[in-house]
């Protein structure tokens, strides 16, 4: 039975959110690390850790559509009790692994379960009315950013202990949240306006020519393309650059995520809404990626510390234009098929999470061989910048036409 108390339903989602998002968060100060305690030298670690992340990527791009249609079939609630559940494994599973071949298979099955925001995103906007739904994607943004506070943190602290320990955590956390929402999660979509399983839809292609087809989002779709890269680029490359740059370790890189996830709850928890009433989802997806484009700028080109926090802090509206984006989609998609749709946007950013680590990592391991203190260290940091710069392009024109 779908739920009639839509503010405990969003509370629910909200906190599920937030413990997914810990248990992300809390390995990646240390995943980098732990995949480089089987290599070498600087170029193999920083290869290796792209194919760790490509191959999460990659499973995130086949998982997101099908967990997404399997929502608009089944409901919401099984969905994603199953997801918490499967993640939880392989977390525990990876903090014994004690080989590369099986750290890649099990971060396959982890980017497989954890494509599930799609779903919670659907939960959200199965009880919210379209014109709230800015400000509820936001608190959601602001789940996943408080997850990138608390977690790299604790990652960083247990990770200076051992290397494994962040993921023994990490699966406890999900396992946790399995069992949370079993007893907590109400289901959130009706039986009449479920969807039948079409087995056609649940491959990724698919849910993105969905998406493209949509009215008014076919050109959304190329900038939510190359904003997607660009995003998906900081994470596959931060850790080993600024182990490259400045020395850090789990410690330091678990201080800099925090401060990262710090500007993301403020932004999009509090700031987004005050700005969404006063300008158009238009106009902060548009002056979200200017601001994000330098603020990438600042990251490759900082030669301390203090800078990289410094242009955190600046890249207010930056953080602001993801939910815009996914605000200017939703508001295109009908009741019954949002866990589809807002899956197809999944699977488009999963695209990104699959292609941008290769793209990354392979800058960086380009680079490797330059001093610390070289401003061509940061090159991952500038195809960042110049893939939001044409995604603003991109928008600026598609806006002005329409």
């Amino acid at each position: 039975m779908a739920s009639h108390r839509p503010t405990a339903t969003i509370f629910f989602i909200l906190m599920a959110v937030l413990i997914d998002m810990i248990a992300v968060g809390v390995i990646m100060p240390v995943l980098p690390a732990l995949v480089g305690s089987f290599s070498d030298s600087k170029a193999d670690n920083a290869f290796w850790y792209g194919v760790v992340a490509c191959s999460f990527g990659a499973a995130n791009f086949i998982g997101a559509p099908i967990l997404g249609a399997l929502s608009d079939r089944f409901g919401r609630r099984p969905v994603l009790l199953t997801s918490f559940s499967v993640m939880a494994g392989c977390l525990l599973l990876t903090g014994l692994a004690r080989s590369l071949p099986v750290i890649v298979a099990l971060r396959f099955l982890s980017g497989f379960s954890q494509s599930n925001v799609a779903i919670a995103q659907a939960a959200v906007a199965d009880v919210t009315e379209p014109a709230l739904r800015g400000q509820r994607f936001g608190l959601i943004g602001s789940m996943v950013g408080l997850g990138y506070v608390l977690g790299p943190v604790l990652g960083g602290l247990l990770g200076a202990v051992d290397l494994h320990l962040p993921f023994f955590v990490a699966g406890g956390l999900a396992a946790a949240n399995a069992a949370f929402g079993l007893f907590v999660m109400p289901e959130t979509l009706p039986p009449e306006d479920r969807r039948p399983l079409a087995w056609q839809r649940l491959t990724p292609f698919s849910s993105i020519h969905d998406l493209a087809s949509l009215r008014g989002v076919g050109p959304l779709a190329v900038v939510l393309t190359l904003a997607y890269l660009a995003q998906f680029i900081l994470p596959a490359t931060w850790a080993l650059m600024m182990k490259f740059k400045f020395g850090w370790g789990p410690r330091e890189t678990g201080w800099s995520l925090f401060a990262y996830g710090c500007m993301l709850v403020v932004s999009q928890g509090f700031l987004i809404r005050f700005v969404l009433a006063r300008r158009s989802p238009r106009w902060l997806t548009l002056a979200g990626l200017l601001s994000a484009s330098l603020a990438f700028v600042a990251y490759g080109l900082a030669w301390a510390p203090w800078m990289i926090y410094a242009a955190i802090g600046a890249n207010v509206l930056g953080f602001m234009c993801g939910p815009a984006m996914t605000t200017l989609v939703s508001q295109a998609a009908g009741g019954g098929s949002q866990g589809r749709v807002l899956g197809s946007l999944a699977a488009l950013s999963s695209v990104a999470a699959a292609v941008a680590p290769a793209i990354g990592s392979g800058l960086l391991v380009a680079v490797s061989g330059f001093p610390a203190d070289d401003w061509r260290l940061g090159a991952p940091f500038y195809a960042s910048s110049l893939l939001l710069l044409a995604a603003a392009v991109v928008a600026a024109f598609t806006f002005r036409k329409r």
